[in-house]
């Protein structure tokens, strides 16, 4: 843990490591300088070579570019700094490592020849013109050929790894930024999904409920028999949707045992229809054709709750006496479902002129929320849904739910 959190001080604090560095070999050279009585150009020259290291990481051209003319200068001058000139091959790695490609290979170039340049120079002044000379030369420009090579070599190691990290960093970032992405909308979708069931179980029961209550009220004056009657659809219909709820709350908070409980189906049409005309509710239903295949069990969920959904508006908008049919019909492709009411037309109102889109308000307490989520629920398996008023009054609900092809 110590030395991970001085690996990241040192990251985080580049330039002040690197204007330390350079201060310490600046006093390390000029202190070897006083020793050996250079001349005072040779301080200035020194300086030069090394006080741009500070910016080897942060500006890599700038300090390759002003090294390389003080090294040019000290050439022309005739000035040998040994000490000093360890500073080429320091920045020749940081312009590899950290500078544009283009930069890198030119500073290559560029140390190649001032080794010859140098090295001739010097050497020539040492033994001028003789077999010893030249041998002495080529040695040391092999030699310091390959410290170059080394140095922009093990530069050009660390610039491809540090852009192979910078790459892995942004595939994190990436990685995270769509993981938070897939969450928000998993989210989303689970919050449509549990408000659609909360629609669907609490509107059919208090629809039922109040139906019966209202009902019940006015017929116990001329016969108090109705009204225990009507108290015991009223218990029903609570019992039930008590039920659905407990089983919805136990999906949310995760109970197995609950959430593994089978959902409704088309099996589970007939019981749904009981409720409805205990309600009072004057209701014929038809079923046709045969299925080609068994829909899923989120299909046939969906078809079931198109029918509570359907039923419960008849029962809220579509006034006394109205009647209701129900029917679903297999065809080839998949399986109709139709919910037509003779009301007086006021179950347009449910969601105005937005009937057909799901997404006008009503009259009364109708938002659209109950026909916006059965067509959210028949897009999820690729079906349609139309809801419009009938022209000779009444309304329709119409969805077609296709087969699952493999």
């Amino acid at each position: 843990m110590v030395m991970h959190r001085i690996y990241a001080w040192f990251r985080g604090h580049l330039f002040a490591v690197d204007v330390t560095l350079a201060a310490a070999l600046w006093l390390l050279v000029n202190a070897m300088m006083l020793l050996n009585s250079d001349a005072p150009a040779s301080f200035i020259i020194a300086s030069g070579l090394i006080v741009p290291l500070a910016w080897r990481r942060s500006r890599p051209v700038a300090a390759t570019a002003v090294i390389a003319a003080v090294a040019i200068v000290q050439w022309a001058l005739s000035l040998p700094q040994a000490p000093a000139d360890i500073a080429v091959v320091l920045v020749l790695y940081a312009v590899a490592a950290y500078g544009p490609r283009w930069a890198s290979i030119g500073g290559l170039i560029l140390a190649l020849v001032g080794a010859v340049m140098f090295i001739t120079r010097y050497n020539f002044d040492l033994a001028p013109g003789t077999i010893a000379g030249l041998s002495s030369t080529a040695f040391l420009l092999v030699v310091v050929w390959m410290l170059v090579l080394f140095s922009w070599t093990l530069g050009d190691l660390t610039r491809t790894r540090r852009l192979r990290e910078e790459a892995l960093e942004g595939r994190a970032r990436r990685l995270e930024v769509e993981q938070q992405q897939e969450l928000a909308l998993a989210a989303s979708d689970e919050r449509s999904h549990i408000a659609r069931e909360m629609h669907d179980i609490v509107a059919h029961s208090l629809s039922v409920i109040i139906t019966q209550a209202d009902g019940g009220r006015y017929a116990a004056a001329a016969d108090p028999a109705v009204a225990a009657q009507t108290l015991t659809t009223i218990a029903e219909a609570g019992r039930t949707s008590l039920q659905e709820m407990r089983r919805l709350l136990g999906v949310l908070r995760g109970d197995e045992e609950v959430s593994t409980r089978p959902v409704p189906g088309l099996t589970d049409i007939d019981e749904l229809l009981l409720g409805f005309r205990a309600a009072g509710l004057v209701l014929d239903f038809e079923q046709s054709g045969k299925a080609r295949r068994a829909l899923p069990a989120g299909a046939e969920l969906t078809a079931y709750r198109i029918v509570q959904e359907g039923l419960t508006n008849v029962l809220k908008h579509a006034g006394p006496r109205a009647a209701a049919t129900a029917t679903l019909q297999w065809q080839g492709r998949g399986l109709q479902v139709d919910v037509l009411d003779d009301g007086r037309g006021a179950a347009s109102g449910l969601s105005g002129s937005g009937a057909g889109n799901g997404t006008g308000t009503g009259s009364g307490s109708g938002t659209g929320h109950g026909i916006r989520g059965m067509r959210e629920r028949v897009r999820l398996y690729d079906g349609t849904l139309t809801a419009k008023p009938e022209p000779g009054g009444g309304f329709r609900i119409s969805a077609f739910i296709p087969y699952t092809e493999a």
